[in-house]
């Protein structure tokens, strides 16, 4: 599951980094202030980016694989097969599938973050020669707990809320070939929009927490 996306989760990850770059140096270069890129950048991609990005690449990926793969099952009648057999098909197909998911996704959002830094250390030493050195140590110096906590928790509720959605759309899918593929598209749209409540629920907590 996780290792089949950690190319897509890569390469995305990556072009942020250059993207957001490219696109926010000129500005900081009017207000003489790009010194400030890696700071600004690397908490940026860290609190927010890196974790919504990463989990709507994932829930394109891994969310619409469940819910196809759990809703072909169920119109081959291979969950009613295993409920016959006395297998108990929610525990082995559903539970750990959500586990799988709640626990690979903060590992992807890490690997799409530091190739996020990475892509954008690149065009800082393209753009302004600086050096690998001097570009981490400011990404390290500006990086506080309350920037990692926060989104490091959250990626466990992102993970979570794919595995459930992909599994409840595929296992309680509708007979029928074209029922599979609306448990797929569903499983993404679905979890896409839960994804933003996450996220929204998450900084308003984070938000509030710090200001204590």
């Amino acid at each position: 599951m996780g290792n089949r996306s950690l190319l897509l989760v890569g390469i995305t990850g990556f072009i942020i980094g250059l993207v957001l770059t490219l696109q926010t140096r000129p500005t900081l270069m009017e207000f003489g202030a790009v010194s400030w890129m890696p700071s600004m950048v690397s908490i940026s991609i860290v609190r927010e980016i890196g974790p919504i990005i990463t989990a709507l690449v994932c829930a394109g990926r891994i969310g619409s694989g469940i819910g196809a793969e759990l809703g072909s099952m169920r119109v081959t009648e291979q969950i009613d097969a295993m409920e016959v057999s006395g297998t108990n098909p929610f525990k082995y197909l559903v539970v750990t599938r959500v586990l799988a998911a709640t626990l690979m996704l903060p590992l992807l959002v890490i690997v799409a973050d530091a190739v996020a830094l990475f892509g954008s250390y690149l065009v800082e030493n393209t753009k302004g020669n600086v050096s690998f050195m001097l570009y981490f140590n400011q990404v390290f110096n500006s990086l506080e707990y309350s920037d990692m906590l926060p989104a490091t928790i959250k990626t466990f509720f992102f993970g979570l809320a794919i595995g459930l959605v992909g599994c409840f759309k595929g296992y309680y899918c509708k007979k029928g070939t074209a029922g599979v593929g609306k448990a797929a598209n569903s499983a993404v749209v679905f979890t896409s929009l839960l994804l933003f409540i996450i996220d929204f629920i998450a900084v308003l907590i984070a938000d509030i927490f710090y200001e204590l």
